[in-house]
């Protein structure tokens, strides 16, 4: 049976990428992708699910990315109904700030190829089965989810570049959310966000890892990453959504400083 997933972009190079697009046609899924800069978000009550991807807005930025202040309202609606939501990079601060949880300028850019950690809740989570605990990971970003975190969300995964690596909805294992960009670490996929990227990767100066050896590492992580996304799309899929939910959401609109996210 297909399932239709919605699917948020914001960044016109910056689609859902080669190992997500794989994983989805696998699993018989429908990916609606909105370009949210220049098309209508539609009722997500039609939808399976929602993928919330990465791109260059912060989660702060309403008037310069006016779209954002209706996709907000849409991950609140999202949550509250309790659909089975997968946010990436941005998508995982999005939803992050709609639990109520701080984003701001990481300690430091991430971008490349890293070891990423889980922590004991993401060894113990049902998105991370079958996972090993140390996994590469594709960074690219300069905001992330601070700490202290409220209660209510898990932290399942962190890394040397950044605290809080993925992130999930206490008791809500279909809520999810990853700072990693996976699903678009095939060399071809890295490749042409170097090139896209290139203004502000050349902002980076001196802290920006050789381009080469990004494009060597997404080779050499490959097969792995493939693998290792596909299973964790897969492990999210399989989790079922209670019938209810009690947690609720409140919008913010507090002024953060300006990175990439």
């Amino acid at each position: 049976m297909t399932k239709n997933f919605l699917v948020f972009q914001h960044t016109p190079w910056e689609g859902p990428g080669e190992f997500l697009l794989a994983a989805a046609n696998r699993h018989n899924i429908r990916l609606h992708i909105v370009k949210v800069w220049e098309q209508p978000i539609p009722d997500i009550t039609a939808y399976n699910g929602l993928i919330v991807l990465g791109g260059s807005p912060n989660v702060d930025q309403e008037k310069q990315y006016p779209f954002l202040l209706n996709e907000k309202q849409t991950i609140h609606r999202a949550i509250k109904a309790n659909m089975p939501y997968l946010g990436i990079c941005l998508g995982h601060q999005l939803l992050a700030d709609a639990l109520d949880a701080k984003v701001g300028p990481n300690f430091r850019t991430s971008v490349g190829f890293i070891n990423g950690y889980l922590t004991h809740d993401g060894r113990q989570h049902p998105v991370f089965r079958k996972l090993p605990a140390t996994m590469s990971l594709f960074k690219w970003h300069g905001q992330a989810v601070l700490e202290p975190l409220p209660k209510h969300i898990d932290v399942l995964a962190t890394s040397a570049d950044c605290q809080i690596e993925a992130i999930a909805l206490a008791g809500h294992s279909h809520i999810i959310g990853v700072q990693s960009d996976n699903h678009a670490a095939a060399p071809g996929d890295v490749a042409f966000w170097l090139k896209k990227d290139a203004k502000w990767l050349a902002s980076l100066s001196a802290t920006l890892p050789d381009p080469a050896k990004i494009i060597d590492d997404a080779e050499l992580h490959a097969k792995a990453n493939r693998e290792q996304f596909g299973r964790l799309f897969k492990n999210w899929l399989a989790q079922q959504p209670r019938k209810k939910t009690t947690h609720r959401t409140k919008h913010k609109t507090t002024p953060r400083s300006k990175e990439h996210s």
